[in-house]
């Protein structure tokens, strides 16, 4: 094993550049979101061919979906609370372990119970790094780039989403759904590599005693954390809800309601990702200029016009510009949360509370699919995508129970 790469000084100061460490760490975290955001796709691209070779029933296949996303959850509070315990670099570089390992013994399964046990502990495994991830960048860069530097680990997410779309096809296409599996473990890999050569940040090992006690409990310390806690689950649950209903159905309305082609609806899907992506961007930036409640207000008011303008849209070219503005606004907000929870919970529980908080209303934002799927039989899909703005403005209330800390430094 090479020489570790080691925080060059302990961050928060409103004037310095990040360091090389602090740029690694961001790149590791964003290469592992990566692997979130293409897990999903490329299960979906390959749930047919799946069910076809192992002889799986309808309910069969769409459960899979569903055992991965429990697993994810339950990584997502293990590995949170291991984070804090036994440091961010340590608990992510296991639960990339637990995927990869995983993922690629999913290429083997023979039936129904052995596929539905590997992709529940992959899940495990990937549930570990939204929030492991996100505590580690934020507790290494500047105070000043905090948003900026956790909006890049959730552009690397849907970087992940993209090239799941663009590649998986092919892939199954031209060497079938084993090998995609193969593959798909090897982005965990490289985030192996990446994170192998990184020292513990400096505000973590600062915590000897603090860290024996349960990080759990410190996300109900007091009224005011509790009500934070409440809100912040709230706002990812929205956050969830609202990506998970778009992405799963999104090319089914775009080729039921308006003819397109599987090709032609996945490039218009294609398009929304990178409107997520920019917006996680923008949001960034915003968010390290005017505060984070400033511009999650903005966001979130542009989400409630966005998904209500994108209901009426019909012409093709509309839906394809449109689309990409609501991906801005929708799922833009992601770049926030990993600054926005790492200022408000101290050291010794940062990673408990990103990684239960997100990964509870991933829990809640699973059912989405099914909402979605009861309005458009009840009514219409574009119904179903303007029930979203309801959400939002409720997202919106919530930004008053929590403070707002740009650029003070950590707990």
């Amino acid at each position: 094993m090479g020489r570790q790469v080691t925080p060059a000084r302990e961050q928060g100061s409103s004037d310095e550049r990040p360091s090389r460490y602090a740029k690694q760490a961001m790149v590791a975290s964003a290469v592992g979101y990566g692997i979130d955001g293409m897990d999903n796709l490329i299960l979906g691209v390959a749930l047919t061919a799946i069910s076809l070779d192992v002889g799986l029933s309808q309910t069969e296949a769409g459960s899979l979906a569903t055992v991965t996303l429990i697993g994810a959850v339950l990584g997502g509070v293990l590995f949170g609370i291991l984070g804090d315990y036994f440091g961010r670099v340590r608990t992510l570089t296991w639960s990339v372990i637990l995927f990869a390992v995983f993922t690629g013994l999913t290429a083997l399964a023979q039936g129904y119970l052995d596929l539905a046990i590997y992709r529940f502990i992959a899940g495990v495994g990937l549930g570990g790094e939204f929030g492991v991830g996100m505590a580690l960048v934020a507790e290494t860069w500047p105070a000043k780039m905090r948003a900026r530097a956790t909006s890049l680990v959730g552009v690397g997410g849907q970087a992940g989403v993209l090239i799941g779309t663009l590649a998986a096809g092919p892939i199954v296409t031209a060497w079938g759904w084993r090998t995609l599996f193969v593959i798909g473990a090897i982005p965990a890999l490289i985030a192996f590599l990446l994170r192998n050569r990184l020292a513990e940040p400096e505000a973590f090992t600062k915590i000897e005693r603090d860290r024996r006690r349960f990080p759990l409990r410190l996300l109900f310390a007091d009224a005011r954390t509790t009500r934070s806690s409440i809100a912040l689950l709230v706002l990812c649950s929205v956050q969830t809800f609202g990506y998970y209903g778009i992405m799963t159905w999104l090319p089914t309305y775009l080729s039921k309601q308006f003819g397109f082609s599987l090709t032609k609806s996945g490039t218009w899907t294609a398009v929304t990702v990178l409107g997520m992506a920019a917006g996680m961007w923008i949001f960034g930036q915003l968010a390290d200029r005017i505060g984070r409640r400033r511009t999650f207000w903005i966001f979130q008011a542009g989400a409630i016009l966005s998904v209500l303008g994108y209901s009426q849209l019909t012409d093709q070219y509309a839906l394809l510009v449109g689309g990409a503005v609501m991906g801005v606004f929708v799922n833009g907000m992601l770049g926030g949360y990993g600054a926005l929870m790492a200022e408000l919970y101290p050291t010794a529980a940062r990673a408990t509370a990103e990684n239960v908080l997100f990964n509870l209303g991933r829990a809640v934002g699973g059912f989405a699919p099914i909402v979605f799927a009861l309005i458009a039989q009840s009514s219409s899909f574009a119904v179903a995508i303007a029930f979203l703005a309801v959400l939002y403005a409720a997202d919106m209330l919530m930004m008053f129970l929590l403070p707002d800390r740009k650029g003070e430094a950590l707990q």
